[in-house]
């Protein structure tokens, strides 16, 4: 069997195009990192399913990456993966009817693409111990972040991994201390469980959850503190991304404080900043919110990043 060396044959075969930037991009982000850069990598779509910690756990724990911004769904989704991967299904997603899918739904299998999770040996596995959880917070009075619930059940021994936990990003991003920030958490799975246990009164006290309010205090904390530069690799757009960007302009502009502006940058995203929404608006863009500056480092990969990120990741762990 020949063994493929990224690297190799990225830098012999990526010259041009999107291709000749990604190898660009990953030239300029190992240096970045080499001169002592922190990187914050945010995950928005379905990255958690598509299995990206198979590339982003080892990166984690190497050292490479220094904080994580998430949707709620990746969080969730990578604790689904963990406890139910014997019990996804592969599906031929493109020709699918209709019909198919209401068979999908009767079965409880929720699809994301070609991949479909299942309801009742994932989400409601999680639920039940989950729910616990939030229930002993309750009555403790502590508050915490929805992704510090998740590693509790991690830790339980209450599941049984189906998948290897080593390539689990969750687990990694634990074990070596670096933060994560999930915005807009209501908008997941496991956050309309939390407000359905409010609305029927199983949760009376919506508090033991970290906000977005408190979570971009903990950023601001976290970011004044860095005495290097922090970079920011940005897969896909939406919340993810936004939310830690918008750090840097809100502790210049809202409180006076003289920290650096994002020192690297980079975005993976298929989305045309002719439409106006935030995914895919070009770098330049960010330099009249005060998030970037005109000498910082920009890259943008038009391309799929759930082929792109690994590539980027194994380029840098072949080079540790």
């Amino acid at each position: 069997m020949i063994k493929v060396n990224v690297r190799d044959f990225i830098e012999e075969h990526y010259l041009h195009f999107n291709a000749g930037t990604l190898a660009t991009c990953i030239r300029s982000l190992e240096e970045f990192l080499h001169n002592g850069g922190k990187l914050v990598v945010t995950l928005a779509g379905a990255m958690s399913t598509a299995e990206i910690g198979r590339t982003l756990a080892p990166a984690i724990r190497a050292g490479l990456v220094h904080g994580i911004s998430c949707t709620g769904a990746n969080l969730e989704e990578e604790l689904f993966n963990l406890v139910a991967r014997d019990d996804y299904e592969d599906v031929d997603w493109r020709n699918l009817s209709a019909n198919d899918e209401l068979e999908l739904q009767k079965k409880g299998m929720n699809r994301v693409t070609d991949t479909c999770i299942p309801e009742v040996e994932a989400v409601r596995i999680v639920e039940k111990i989950l729910l616990n959880k939030w229930l002993d917070a309750e009555k403790s009075g502590n508050c915490k972040p929805p992704h510090e619930y998740l590693i509790e059940v991690i830790k339980s021994g209450e599941v049984e991994f189906q998948a290897n936990p080593d390539d689990c990003w969750l687990i990694a991003a634990n074990d070596m201390e670096i933060p994560i920030f999930t915005p807009g958490w209501a908008d997941s799975t496991l956050g309309n469980i939390f407000s359905a246990r409010l609305i029927d009164g199983v949760i009376a006290n919506d508090r033991i959850i970290t906000t977005d309010l408190q979570r971009m205090h903990d950023l601001a904390l976290w970011y004044r503190k860095q005495k290097c530069p922090v970079g920011l690799l940005q897969v896909g757009g939406g919340i993810a991304g936004d939310f830690p960007i918008c750090v840097v302009p809100m502790l210049r502009q809202d409180l006076g404080d003289n920290v650096e502006l994002w020192g690297w940058f980079a975005q993976i995203s298929e989305s045309r900043p002719s439409y106006g929404g935030y995914s895919g608006a070009l770098p330049n863009e960010k330099i009249s919110w005060e998030k970037l500056g005109v000498d910082t480092p920009k890259f943008v990969i038009e391309s799929d990043a759930t082929i792109v990120l690994p590539l980027i990741l194994k380029y840098l762990l072949e080079g540790v």
